[in-house]
């Protein structure tokens, strides 16, 4: 029969056994990248997923391969044409040299920390050499590259690579945003002011113009008129003329029934003439001639 102690010492050997077996043994992720540290200093990095062993006294820190974020707070950075700009701007990275990264700033929160430094240093590099509509408009797209390729470049030192950099809003701050609507708002104004008067500029010259040419358009027709009038009456004195010279007791006859007519048109009969006026001629007579005077009496 085993003793006891046997059994006890059996036992102690395979758990040892099992730790150091368990200490020996280490998983590395797909999405993972892991050093080995001996004594605290690295001495193997496993990038190939799956099972690995390594000494028991030998210790494993596993690090993100993938691409990972920084977002960076808002900054204020000044243009080349002396414009106050807010810059909003993220970027993406991953570290391609695990044993650099670790050596050098050790965790996500201090690369995290050294990159936004470099990014705003980056920020106000490239677009301090710029002015403000090439920032908000015209090459965003190429600023962004610049600021990539120099942050990738500073950040090669800590083992990673910057895979993009983006700038999400680059805008006037909110007082200056405010100043600059002013001024466009006043500036619109102005030009609305300026039509509005070149618009009435013009509209007086249409109206002058158009008033001259009624005024030669009346001349010219009151001339016209005035000579058909002209030659109208003078028809008319032609005729009457004529008329005359053929039977000058009708034509008498004619003008006073005329002028009766005319007299009595607004219906007042009342007349401050003599009974025997010439007006009255043919009230008396049917021929228009005067009654002979009574024959004065005999002596």
């Amino acid at each position: 029969m085993r003793s006891p102690v046997t059994g006890i010492v059996s036992l102690i050997i395979l758990f040892i056994v099992l730790a150091v077996g368990y200490s020996s043994v280490f998983t590395v992720q797909q999405t993972e990248q892991t050093i080995v540290l001996r004594f605290g200093e690295p001495v193997d990095v496993v990038t190939e997923p799956g099972l690995h062993f390594k000494a028991p006294w030998n210790s494993v820190i596993n690090v993100d391969k993938r691409i990972l974020d920084l977002e960076n707070p808002s900054q204020e950075v000044i243009a080349s044409d002396q414009k106050r700009l807010v810059v909003d701007a993220f970027a993406r990275y991953r570290i391609k040299n695990a044993l650099r990264y670790y050596t050098s700033v050790g965790s996500i929160q201090a690369a995290n920390l050294q990159l936004t430094t470099l990014l705003n240093a980056s920020l106000r590099r490239v677009l301090g050499e710029v002015n403000f509509i090439t920032v908000v408009r015209d090459e965003r797209e190429r600023l962004m590259s610049r600021i990539r390729e120099q942050l990738d470049k500073e950040a090669d030192g800590y083992g990673i690579e910057v895979v993009d950099v983006r700038i999400r809003r680059a805008d006037l701050p909110e007082q200056n945003s405010q100043a600059v609507y002013d001024r466009m708002k006043t500036e619109r104004q102005r030009e609305a002011a300026e039509f509005r008067a070149q618009g009435d500029q013009k509209a007086q010259e249409i109206r002058s113009k158009a008033d001259r040419e009624a005024t030669v358009i009346v001349a010219e027709a009151n001339s016209t008129a005035e000579q058909t009038r002209g030659a109208g009456d003078a028809e008319r004195n032609r005729l009457f003329a004529e008329a005359y010279g053929k039977d000058k007791d009708f034509f008498a006859f004619y003008r006073s029934m005329t002028a009766y007519e005319n007299s009595l048109k607004s219906g007042d009969t009342r007349f401050l003439l003599r009974p025997d006026s010439e007006f009255f001629r043919y009230f008396g007579s049917a021929n228009g001639r005067q009654p002979e005077a009574a024959a004065a009496p005999k002596q």
